[in-house]
């Protein structure tokens, strides 16, 4: 089919097909646990609860008697609404129409599930089920900035096999290994002069291991200081890129390749008990974002292959928190937090991942009916400052001008048993 034979041709222009995909890998998912929430994760690496500590500094299991397990949901509702001001399609020629691409945020889910064991009155070791990273936006197909991007999704499982030892009645250390494994897809339009929209769609995974430490000191027997890191995790991804016509279906098949680098963090936490039924949490944590400075895309060779330079930077996260204490039975959870996007100017914002500053505030409970069971509830809202965009790195991809407004709301259920 003549037409086939020149979409086939004309393919070879699209460009780094895996790129914007990659960029949204940096979008770091902190609710790996929902009993945290109530508190904006304040003293996240120094109170450690229940199981989860796991992710949050294995020394905490130290504290831990017994078997215990712990597993819960966290469901999240983003919402990133886009208005066009001033966009422009490929080559500043390709007339856009008007769709602002409606709200592309939509609801995710993120499980965790914890086990720790008392092996001895010093020793501990555990596992951690989670998903660190995800992202999904999708976009309507002829929104304004289609060329950029019409859906991606990103998901990861992280395995946490972990160990922890006490040292003293006053220090606990722990350390663990990490498999994370990374599934992801990505879906843009890509313009061919005569014919118009051509689908251009990555599908592609990987898997690659790290490792975690942590420690947990008791200034006082009311104060406890928690430091833990999260190495690094190099993950190789591998998978194919399609392109299609709406009237002569598949058009080219290209294999796709690349190496993304997982950011480290660091956690300094403390948490204090102020009497018998306040408790109060302090959080400073680190991102290593710029170890994902930029992308070079393999699809094949010249000149599908494509790098993308994303210029992100290292971020802060600060949270503040309190609990208190009703009675043996419930005990009341608040927080405050800041965090700092990893994008570093409109101009490298992606409209897969139009991320910015934001501002959590959150509320929650704990119902212990006695002291072998919990349940946490925990809710937060996600203020982000007003988001502009002004993406005009890729001429063939058009340029995306304008202000997302975004919000984010989440709400998680943790149950805990203690054997």
């Amino acid at each position: 089919m003549k037409l086939k034979t020149s979409l086939r041709i004309v393919s070879a222009l699209v460009l780094g097909l895996g790129a914007a995909g990659a960029q949204a890998a940096g979008f770091n998912l902190l609710e790996q646990t929902a009993s945290g929430i109530g508190n904006s994760y304040a003293g996240s690496a120094a109170n450690p609860e229940n199981a989860s500590t796991i992710y949050f500094n294995p020394a905490g299991m130290s504290e831990l008697e017994g078997v215990q397990l712990s597993g819960g949901l966290t469901a999240i509702r983003p919402s990133f609404k886009f208005k066009n001001d001033g966009s422009t399609g490929p080559g500043g020629v390709v007339p856009l129409g008007t769709n602002n691409g409606g709200d592309a945020g939509s609801w995710g889910f993120v499980p965790n599930l914890y086990a720790s064991w008392q092996l001895a009155p010093r020793w501990h070791v555990g596992l951690g089920i989670g998903a660190p990273f995800g992202l999904r936006t999708e976009y309507d197909d002829d929104w304004v900035g289609r060329y950029q991007s019409r859906e991606f999704d990103i998901k990861t499982i992280n395995i946490n096999p972990s160990v922890s030892y006490k040292v003293n009645d006053q220090l606990s250390i722990g350390a663990g290994v990490n498999y994370t494994k990374l599934d992801a897809t990505y879906r843009r339009a890509a313009y061919m002069p005569g014919v118009g929209d051509l689908n251009a769609k990555l599908k592609a995974d990987g898997d690659g291991w790290g490792w975690n430490a942590g420690l947990l000191y008791k200034v006082t027997p009311a104060t406890r200081i928690g430091l833990s890191y999260r190495s690094t995790v190099k993950i190789n991804v591998d998978g194919n890129t399609k392109i299609t016509h709406d009237m002569a279906g598949l058009i080219a098949k290209r294999d796709a390749s690349t190496t993304v680098k997982l950011p480290d963090t660091a956690i300094l936490s403390v948490a204090h008990d102020l009497n018998e039924k306040w408790q109060l949490l302090a959080d400073v944590s680190w991102t290593g974002w710029s170890s994902i400075k930029s992308l070079d895309i393999n699809n094949g060779g010249a000149p599908f292959d494509d790098e993308l330079e994303l210029k992100f930077r290292d971020t802060w996260r600060v949270a503040l928190g309190a609990n208190y204490k009703y009675n043996e039975r419930w005990t009341l959870r608040g927080g405050l937090a800041w965090d700092q996007s990893p994008i570093r100017s409109d101009k490298y914002r992606p409209t897969s991942l139009p991320d910015n500053d934001r501002y959590w505030a959150s509320i929650g409970a704990r119902y212990s009916p006695n002291d072998k069971l919990s349940v946490d509830i925990g809710y937060a809202h996600l203020f982000v400052k007003s988001t502009k965009i002004d993406n005009n790195t890729d001429a063939t991809k058009g340029h995306v001008k304008g202000k997302y407004n975004s919000k984010a709301d989440l709400i998680g259920v943790q149950v805990s048993y203690r054997f």
